[in-house]
């Protein structure tokens, strides 16, 4: 009788497992056919020199080639110095974003309404956010220098047509398109704080600065972890901004990687060597981010 039913309870941790199976399966054949595969076939692409268009039998290894070619690539080189300088959009969107949530979240009345306002530039087209700001920008006719003219600027920039002020153009509508989801996350954590620790500081007489640094921001170390890395991440994988706008220009002083690698492979058709491009970039996001994971051991409180 024990036998029985101890071949009955594997019999239905059996079931159990197998219904488990059946259903990660279609988001575990989704991940192998559209990201793993991928990632294999542009890993071995990286080392060889081949056209898409001419089919694959015109795949020739080239060994480290590639490599090598990429660090003599000026084009690459100005397209990796744009994404570092690039990544100061993320603290300075941060910093922005937590002041803003805690006046939002201490001080503000009809807080939801505040949120919907900052949020919709994040979930709205971004090639409707460009267009919008391509018009503001306009060197001659936009708002923008419009009324720095009426202030007094002779010369005002020429913004998205200039080289010096296109890519921190750029950079601040990244700026204001992110705003709102930042404030959205700090918002959250900022209203996980137990109440109990700011009403022990009053009664030990803490003002609002000491506060801040000791209470909010130790507390919210991890919300800002966290948008520390997917920005970071982030500020590596933008491309639509740049194509709506700049088109990598002029004179590709907006160029970043994954616009470069697009227009390799695309439009020079050079598939390997894009391949090799996103190699580069997949392993800087690596270092990167296994740098900030080691980090936040220091200054991360959970």
């Amino acid at each position: 009788m024990k036998e029985t039913n101890k071949s009955a309870h594997l019999s239905m941790g059996a079931k159990e497992q197998l219904a488990g199976y059946l259903f990660v399966a279609p988001l575990m054949l989704g991940l192998i056919i559209l990201t793993l595969i991928p990632v294999i076939g542009s890993l071995l692409l990286s080392f060889t020199n081949w056209n898409f268009v001419a089919g694959m039998g015109a795949i020739k290894f080239a060994g480290l080639s590639n490599f090598v070619k990429l660090f003599h690539d000026s084009a690459f080189m100005q397209s990796l110095v744009n994404n570092l300088v690039f990544i100061i959009t993320v603290p300075v969107t941060m910093v922005i974003a937590l002041i803003l949530a805690v006046l939002i979240d201490r001080h503000v009345y009809l807080k939801d309404t505040f949120k919907v306002v900052y949020f919709l530039p994040y979930i709205s087209s971004i090639v409707a956010v460009a267009m919008v700001w391509q018009v503001l920008f306009h060197p001659s006719l936009g708002p923008v220098n419009k009324t720095l003219m009426s202030l007094g600027m002779a010369n005002p920039p020429k913004w998205l047509a200039d080289i010096d002020f296109a890519l921190p153009s750029l950079m601040m509508i990244q700026v204001w398109i992110l705003l709102g989801y930042n404030i959205i996350i700090y918002i959250a954590g900022l209203q996980s704080i137990p109440k109990d620790l700011y009403e022990a500081a009053e009664i030990d007489g803490a003002n609002t600065w000491v506060k801040f640094r000791s209470i909010t921001l130790p507390c919210i170390s991890p919300t800002t972890f966290f948008l520390l890395v997917t920005g970071i991440i982030g500020t590596f994988k933008i491309f639509d901004l740049i194509q709506v706008l700049t088109q990598g220009g002029p004179a590709n002083s907006t160029t970043v990687i994954v616009y470069e690698l697009y227009d390799t492979a695309f439009n020079q058709l050079k598939t390997g060597y894009a391949s090799s491009m996103a190699l580069i970039l997949f392993l800087i996001c690596l270092i990167i981010t296994g740098a900030q994971m080691l980090a936040q051991k220091k200054w991360v409180n959970y």
